[in-house]
């Protein structure tokens, strides 16, 4: 394995020995484990680079088997809007969460672009908390192989505009229901999110009052709990 340059985010940071930390990084390049040497002494220059909630330029250079060794880390972007609200925060860790043990599955660099998406929106007070959630778990469930279908129900019949919906949990899917709370423009919505950026969908006008039905939908159907 060759010495690589990439922007990585730290999904997880576990300290090893007297002043080291093993970090599980996801890049553009996938995911990948490193040692940070000497990282928790007070003059360490790595330091800075390998925060949590932070987008970092990092040099990976090989070492024993998977584990490359962090040669150089510098913050690019760090989130810190993200620690002015507990609530954000707390989804933050989660998404990071989630993201370290479904990488180890599924290696990809989707996972580094959804995640940077997910802490740019929780870093940005104008993009609710609950779009910012919709759209991760709708955007991770496909990445699992189970993409919310919002083009039929699940009987395979077409959505129907003037009908109603609810999730079912057991055919993980959208069914016919008389007092369902997902109409129309809760299925746009979820279209919007599954096919677009969170940066792009959160400029769409007329969609907060949708958002929580949207949201709620979508964390059932991402089965994460």
């Amino acid at each position: 394995m060759k010495q690589e340059r990439t922007r990585a985010i730290v999904l997880r940071r576990t300290d090893y020995g007297e002043s080291d930390r093993i970090l599980q990084l996801i890049t553009p390049l996938g995911k990948r484990s490193g040692m940070a040497r000497g990282v928790r002494k007070p003059r360490s220059k790595l330091a800075g680079g390998i925060e949590l909630l932070a987008e970092s330029d990092v040099v990976l250079r090989p070492g024993k088997g998977e584990l490359m060794i962090v040669s150089s880390a510098r913050a690019v972007n760090v989130y810190r809007g993200i620690l002015a609200e507990y609530d954000r925060l707390t989804f933050a860790y989660e998404v990071l969460k989630l993201v370290a043990r479904a990488s180890e599955y599924i290696d990809s660099s989707e996972w580094f672009t959804m995640t940077k998406e997910v802490l740019m929106g929780l870093d940005d007070s104008r993009t609710s908390l609950a779009l910012t959630k919709a759209w991760f778990y709708l955007q991770y469930a496909s990445m699992m192989g189970e993409e919310l279908s919002v083009s039929n129900d699940a009987s395979g019949q077409p959505l129907v505009v003037d009908a109603r919906y609810r999730y079912d949990m057991s055919e993980k899917a959208l069914v016919r229901y008389e007092s369902g709370d997902v109409m129309a423009s809760h299925i746009k919505l979820l279209r919007l999110l599954n096919e677009k950026p969170l940066h792009v969908a959160r400029h769409v006008s007329g969609i907060e009052e949708y958002v929580v039905v949207v949201s709620a939908v979508a964390h059932q159907h991402a089965s994460v709990d």
